[in-house]
């Protein structure tokens, strides 16, 4: 009860509702099962600062990026894992201002 009290709820009432919904999805027996572990806590200063469409956009391009290690065309690139061409992902790095060379440095250049 106490960590239902404590979460800040910041989709609102729809939030709670589909937690509580899916507590009774996980419920077995006469007592409510509820997946506590979902609930993000609270941030230290009491307020969480909102993420962006275009901020999650920009981390999940840039995670691929370093996945594929920078390489955009064909079978196993970015553009073919984000599922576009490679045309609307050097459109969408141009938007979002990631670099076309946005791979890891390599290891054996950092040596020298």
């Amino acid at each position: 009860m106490d960590s239902l009290t404590s979460h800040s709820w910041p989709g609102n009432i729809r939030e709670l509702q589909n937690f509580v919904e899916c507590s009774v999805i996980l419920t077995r027996d006469q007592t409510l099962c509820s997946p506590l572990a979902r609930l993000r806590p609270v941030a230290q200063g009491g307020s969480e600062q909102p993420i962006t469409l275009e901020d999650a956009e920009r981390e999940h391009i840039c995670r691929i990026l370093r996945q594929t290690r920078g390489i955009i065309m064909g079978p196993k690139g970015a553009a073919t894992r984000l599922g576009m061409k490679r045309s609307t992902l050097y459109d969408r790095m141009r938007k979002l201002g990631i670099p076309r060379s946005n791979k890891p440095p390599d290891p054996l250049r950092l040596q020298s």
